[in-house]
């Protein structure tokens, strides 16, 4: 029997170091792009795929995650009663999502991260999303990898290319056959060093995982940065069925590092309805000023 995938994880207990001190005592997860936290836009991707359940993995001092997705019936009356009633349907989206939560009690890693979860999947296939990572794409990246998954009914690890220079901060995997946009894979390897990537095929923060993996995970050694490596596992399950790899459409956004996360934020606003031509009006005007600066 096809078994359909319906539950996804979505680390979020890193310490967020990038961007402190703002991460000291704010999530990193929650911090946003234009008018959404950073990890709104992950939930939506999930539940737009077809996720009926979702487990966030938290850490210490990721309360305001919780709130953020719960019902806040306060502000929800006041905006009832003042007649706010395009801000209320916006608080009242990031509540009706059936969201879990988890705890990883120390720092070990997006593996161990992602072996926390595993009483609340059981056994079956499921989703994991990274936070880092947002994809805009005409059909959700999570749903490509979906339907590759129902078509091999095997693992599916999305990735697409990256600067050569730049493999090293990646996992990064080795083609063993191409067949269209999936791949067979020879090798993951999680981080190489500079000039001994196999491919420049990075891993991009979405997966889907047959249950096999938590076996794997629960004897994983550490590997690169000290931490249990989720690529590392994979790797791992790769020898004993087959994981693809396929190279998904949409343009993916890195907001785990600050000038990919002023870059998105950027972009979102010269594309956003309600900011867009403000923000063009805005950016001309400084860019304007900087020049007319340079030339004093």
């Amino acid at each position: 029997m096809e078994r359909k995938i319906t539950k996804a994880i979505i680390p979020a207990a890193g310490l967020g170091t990038r961007f402190l001190p703002v991460t000291k005592a704010m999530p990193k997860e929650m911090l946003p792009i234009v008018d959404k936290p950073t990890i709104q836009y992950i939930v939506e991707e999930a539940v737009a795929s077809g996720i009926k359940d979702i487990i966030i993995v938290t850490g210490k001092g990721k309360r305001a995650i919780e709130d953020h997705f719960d019902k806040n019936f306060e502000l929800e009356e006041t905006l009832f009663r003042k007649g706010k009633f395009d801000l209320l349907d916006k608080v009242r989206a990031c509540s009706n999502v059936d969201i879990h939560y988890i705890r990883q009690k120390e720092p070990r890693g997006l593996g161990h991260a992602v072996w926390t979860a595993r009483n609340f999947i059981g056994n079956e296939p499921f989703a994991v999303l990274l936070g880092d990572d947002i994809v805009r794409a005409e059909k959700p990246c999570l749903k490509q990898l979906i339907e590759q998954y129902e078509e091999t009914h095997s693992s599916v690890i999305g990735v697409q290319q990256v600067p050569e220079d730049q493999t090293h901060r990646y996992g990064i995997i080795e083609p063993s056959s191409v067949n269209g946009r999936c791949y067979g894979v020879k090798n993951f390897i999680e981080k190489p060093k500079e000039g001994t990537a196999p491919s420049n095929l990075a891993i991009m923060g979405r997966y889907i995982l047959t249950p096999e993996i938590f076996s794997i995970l629960d004897n994983q050694e550490v590997g690169a940065g000290g931490e249990i490596q989720l690529t590392d596992a994979i790797h791992q399950l790769n020898k004993i069925q087959k994981v693809c790899a396929f190279d998904f459409e949409g343009k993916r956004y890195d907001v785990g590092e600050m000038l990919g996360f002023i870059r998105t934020t950027i972009e979102f606003a010269l594309d956003s309805k309600e900011y867009g031509t403000d923000t063009v009006e805005l950016m001309q005007n400084l860019l304007q000023q900087r020049a007319m600066t340079s030339l004093i």
